[in-house]
């Protein structure tokens, strides 16, 4: 199999399209989407200047998505005085596991000299999720204690170091999927939120003093693809899955999109492409109510967001999710 460009070996067939392309072609094919999408969701700034500019937040985790999502955005924008970029790498407290990402972590941020800060749940919240997985306190897949943690935290500090932006890895299968559970769920609602939290481009979303805007560059890339990208760089990359991801409905939607892409190349482009249409139609019919457009799950129709009475974060009842879930951890133990 040779490639379509140059003649090389080929390592990639990419079936939606047809392609069939060489290590190095394959970088230069996910460096260009990436780099659309940054333009096309309008990513920098047009105001953003040396003595006022656009400051970004990376999520970085050290699995491969953050890692290519780190690597090129330093590329391209890491000589640009125009933009600020800091990685934020959170410690959940999973022995064995994310000592090891969080070692990759610190090998990219010193090989690209990138401002790196580490945070921990059990420095913010004296929780680890081994502890939590043990106890269980709310009958929950451990994905769903963690999430809620997670987003805590990286709203948290993006908004603690001044960020205009926030920046996650998320690829076109994490986003695939998304949108097929927010189908299937019927969530309307959830949709047009998912546009102004971020799908839509900067332009188009509703305006929100509530949290820092968030980005997903990667979002236009599949899963495969990074991964070869990640090899084909020789990235400092942590592969292994996390020992206590379990999210089965997720899980069955992920399979199922996998077999329709399998049997008909391009099934996970067509879902977001009218994905990204049918949200931001929603978007329109559904702003003024209670979008607060960063996903918090306890958001009902109409209900305002306030400021949690323990915490200070946004919710829209008097005491947030996280907190909830602390009370119900710290009774358990």
């Amino acid at each position: 199999m040779e490639c379509d460009k140059c003649g090389s070996d080929a390592i990639h067939h990419a079936a939606y399209s047809g392609a069939h392309l060489c290590g190095e072609h394959l970088r230069q094919s996910v460096e260009k989407r990436v780099k659309r999408r940054v333009r096309e969701d309008g990513l920098l700034d047009p105001d953003a200047t040396p003595d006022d500019p656009d400051r970004w937040v990376i999520g970085l985790s050290g699995g491969k998505d953050s890692v290519a999502l780190t690597r090129i955005l330093d590329d391209v924008f890491g000589k640009d005085p125009r933009v600020e970029m800091l990685a934020l790498t959170i410690h959940e407290g999973i022995e064995g596991y994310r000592d090891a990402s969080v070692d990759a972590c610190v090998e990219l941020a010193d090989e690209l000299s990138l401002r790196h800060e580490l945070v921990s749940y059990e420095e913010e919240f004296d929780v680890r999720m081994d502890d939590v997985v043990e106890d269980d306190p709310e009958d929950m897949a451990a994905c769903a204690y963690c999430g809620v943690f997670r987003r805590d935290l990286l709203e948290k500090y993006a908004a603690e170091f001044d960020a205009d932006k926030l920046l996650t890895g998320h690829n076109l299968d994490d986003e695939a999927q998304t949108a097929m559970m927010n189908f299937l769920e019927g969530d309307v609602r959830q949709v047009a939120k998912h546009f102004d939290a971020s799908l839509g481009p900067f332009d188009e979303r509703e305006a929100t003093d509530a949290f820092v805007p968030r980005a997903k560059p990667l979002r236009d890339v599949p899963e495969k693809e990074i991964a070869l990208y990640c090899h084909v760089r020789d990235l400092p990359t942590h592969m292994a899955e996390c020992p206590h991801a379990e999210e089965a409905y997720r899980g069955e939607i992920q399979s199922t999109i996998h077999e329709l892409e399998e049997n008909h190349p391009g099934a996970r482009h067509s879902i977001m492409a009218g994905y990204e249409e049918l949200s931001a139609l929603a978007a329109d019919a559904y702003r003024g109510g209670d979008g607060d457009g960063a996903g918090d799950e306890d958001d009902g129709e109409g209900s305002a967001l306030r400021e949690c009475e323990r915490c200070g974060s946004k919710t829209s009842r008097d005491v947030c999710r996280k907190c909830r879930l602390l009370d119900s951890i710290e009774a358990a133990t």
